[in-house]
């Protein structure tokens, strides 16, 4: 049987797919494919091709540092083991191309891959958690924010999330008990949404001539005053809940200020995606 050794500077997927595309060009064939990934120093990568050399394989590499890579190809020569550069012909190309030189980062490819199944995860997760959808599953959210209609639950919960954030949103809305499960949440966790009343009750009262709804107690300046006290009210109920006011202040503003207080200046540390 023919061992081919995937040896990778990363996670060796890369190498791994490509080879296995080639392969299925030659159906049948006896083939071990062996991946040897996070091959960073000149030792490691000589130990690999020596490895190849005793089991009578070759070698297919995706290294991107240079340095590890002439390693490979010089202890493929002296060795006599077959070695093919995926990425370092590539990369040459793309240099004098592009007119500017490689990080020769290793794994960036695979960082790049990570945040984005996480932001695909995050989102998905926002869709089905906004406005007190499966409360059930609170505890799993990195970030709770609250409060009552129109106080931008729904597009903070979006943005957040696109930064890599587990959020959900539970609306306060007026004669309703609150789920009980918030009270049992994190308190850092907790963010509690307020605005001025005069500015929710003109902002309600747009939307309603927006889609031409019927008038109503909603928008109406009075109803809106009470619902927000109601609302502080409940909030104040628990002391270590953030309050932040999301008065004339862009979305990305009131998502900093909520990311500053949770303690991650602003990012979402260890899911930080940039």
């Amino acid at each position: 049987m023919n061992r081919i050794y995937v040896v990778s500077d990363g996670t060796g997927r890369t190498a791994e797919r490509a080879l296995s595309a080639a392969l299925a060009q030659f159906p049948g064939a006896p083939v071990a494919i062996l991946v040897r990934p996070n091959v960073r120093t000149v030792k490691r990568a000589r130990e690999v091709v020596l490895e190849a050399a005793g089991a009578g394989g070759f070698v297919v590499h995706t290294i991107v540092t240079d340095a590890v890579r002439e390693a490979i190809i010089k202890a493929g020569r002296q060795n006599n083991v077959e070695t093919i550069d995926l990425m370092g012909p590539l990369i040459a190309r793309l240099t004098e191309t592009l007119a500017a030189s490689p990080s020769e980062k290793p794994g960036v490819f695979a960082q790049l891959n990570r945040s984005y199944f996480r932001r695909l995860e995050t989102m998905e997760f926002a869709f089905r958690h906004d406005d007190g959808q499966r409360i059930e599953d609170l505890r799993k959210a990195e970030l709770v924010l609250l409060g009552v209609s129109r106080t931008f639950k729904t597009p903070l919960s979006i943005y957040l999330a696109f930064k890599g954030w587990f959020v959900a949103n539970v609306p306060i809305v007026m004669g309703q008990e609150p789920p009980a499960l918030l009270a049992k949440l994190p308190p850092s966790r907790v963010f509690c949404l307020d605005t001025n009343a005069r500015q929710l009750a003109e902002l309600r009262r747009a939307r309603q001539d927006y889609l031409g709804a019927a008038a109503g107690p909603y928008a109406d300046a009075e109803y809106v005053r009470i619902e927000l006290m109601q609302a502080r009210k409940f909030f104040g109920q628990h002391p270590g809940w953030a309050v932040v006011n999301v008065t004339n202040k862009p979305i990305e503003e009131i998502a900093t200020e909520i990311t500053a207080i949770r303690g991650k200046a602003g990012k979402p540390g260890p899911h930080d995606l940039y």
